[in-house]
């Protein structure tokens, strides 16, 4: 596998061992030469996967509607960024670039992307 589309929250949570293991997940995509794929913010578990990779000197893809981009603060450092219209958009994209996925506990727009997902005909 050579990218993986990441699906999880864009706010902290209050799991702190699923802070520390998105970001450990990260550091592991950078190690492998995975690239990142994922929803482009620099807040929450998004992040912290992130992070991660970047401070491991890996790729990312961040991916995010326009609407976004002020509320869940897009991340400046990736490798790309790509802007759709919509959240339909933004998932159809990740799910092209990725040859898997992987889900980390969120609310319910990760509900959201998990059903799509996995009951698409993606």
């Amino acid at each position: 596998m050579k990218s993986i589309s990441v699906f999880c929250g864009s706010s902290d949570g209050n799991d702190n061992e699923i802070i520390t293991t998105a970001y450990a997940l990260g550091k592991e995509f950078a190690q492998k030469d995975i690239t990142l794929v994922y929803g482009a913010a620099k807040i929450g578990i998004m992040g912290k996967v992130a992070e991660g990779v970047i401070e491991n000197g890996g790729k990312t893809v961040g991916i995010i509607p326009s609407f976004l981009k002020t509320k869940e603060i897009v991340h400046t450092e990736l490798t790309e960024l790509i802007t759709t219209d919509n959240m339909h958009d933004r998932k159809i994209i990740m799910y092209e670039k990725s040859d898997g996925f992987i889900i980390i506990p969120g609310g319910f727009g990760t509900m959201d992307e998990f059903f799509e997902i996995t009951l698409g005909d993606n």
